[in-house]
């Protein structure tokens, strides 16, 4: 259970808006709840905070194969190396701009030696067996190239390779994307954990004009195939407008209508709690895991109003 905190005021961080979120409320929350991990990530994106500390709190969780495992992904609490644990530890570097070129390399190097035939990475690895897990993350037969840790992946390190001129030429980098333009050319039917990971490449691929048509073909799916809750007040596991297109340059954002948008900012900025976080709306199995994933909620939905200039 989250140790309770009695908000402030609201900050004053997004003047105009009709809806805000109360960072110093938010603050006090992860000072009581969250790992430290989240808590250099919001000193870097909300104080002013060095990079350093972020890529050290990222290194923490990195194994000797270079890849990422020690529960970073809170559901899966294996020590081992993961691709989803892979793909957190990079976006972390990326979302608070504290990129580090030797973990990314070291990661890439993990990815390239254990992935399937065909190219891309797994959902889950076997070294999570006999380890604590969310009933959902287990290795899938056969141990298939997984669209959500490929899609995720990919994604992150093509949104780094701009300023880092040796990922363009990652072997597992340029493998992986050929894999998913492959699939996305097949794809008639999809789940929204799936298309969410395909949207993320699709913002960074840097074949732009291909992914502008790629997504003219799959993101009619997202209404067709039901995997989106256009009224934010929706209860339940379900998927929202801004889990599709968080931010302002999401490439699937011109799906939606900007009243949906709009609608769906205010909810977010509104289901802050009392005790200043954010929760999540799937299962919560584990106490760790619950704690642990509220304070990445909470960080992001910060990050998320932000960039749609609600603080």
């Amino acid at each position: 259970m989250s140790v309770p905190f009695k908000t402030a005021p609201p900050a004053a961080c997004c003047a105009g808006a009709m809806t805000s979120p109360d960072i110093h409320a938010a603050e006090h929350f992860l000072a009581a709840n969250a790992r430290v991990l989240e808590k250099r990530k919001f000193e870097r994106l909300f104080g002013g905070g060095e990079a350093g500390p972020v890529r050290d709190a990222v290194a923490a969780y990195r194994n000797p194969d270079g890849g990422f495992g020690q529960a970073l992904e809170p559901d899966t609490r294996s020590p081992g190396s993961q691709p989803l644990a892979t793909d957190f530890a990079l976006r972390s570097l990326l979302d608070t701009d504290a990129w580090d070129a030797a973990l990314a390399e070291g990661a890439c190097a993990w990815l390239a030696a254990t992935a399937p035939a065909g190219g891309g990475a797994v959902f889950v690895t076997e070294s999570a067996g006999g380890w604590p897990h969310a009933p959902w993350m287990v290795p899938e037969d056969g141990q298939p190239a997984s669209l959500i840790s490929t899609g995720l992946l990919a994604g992150t390190l093509h949104a780094a390779a701009p300023g880092q001129a040796a990922l363009a030429g990652q072997p597992w980098l340029r493998q992986a994307t050929d894999l998913l333009w492959s699939r996305i050319d097949a794809l008639t039917t999809s789940g929204p954990y799936d298309m969410r990971a395909l949207l993320w490449f699709l913002d960074n691929v840097p074949d732009r004009e291909r992914a502008q048509a790629a997504v003219g073909k799959i993101g009619p799916m997202i209404f067709d195939q039901k995997m989106v809750a256009l009224d934010p007040e929706t209860p339940g596991e379900v998927h929202f407008a801004l889990d599709f297109a968080p931010l302002p340059s999401s490439i699937a954002r011109p799906l939606f209508e900007p009243a949906v948008i709009e609608a769906n900012l205010d909810h977010l900025a509104a289901a802050q709690h009392d005790d200043g976080g954010w929760m999540f709306n799937w299962t919560a199995w584990s106490p760790a895991g619950e704690r642990e994933w509220r304070g990445h909620v909470t960080v992001d939905a910060l990050r998320i109003l932000r960039a749609n200039g609600r603080c």
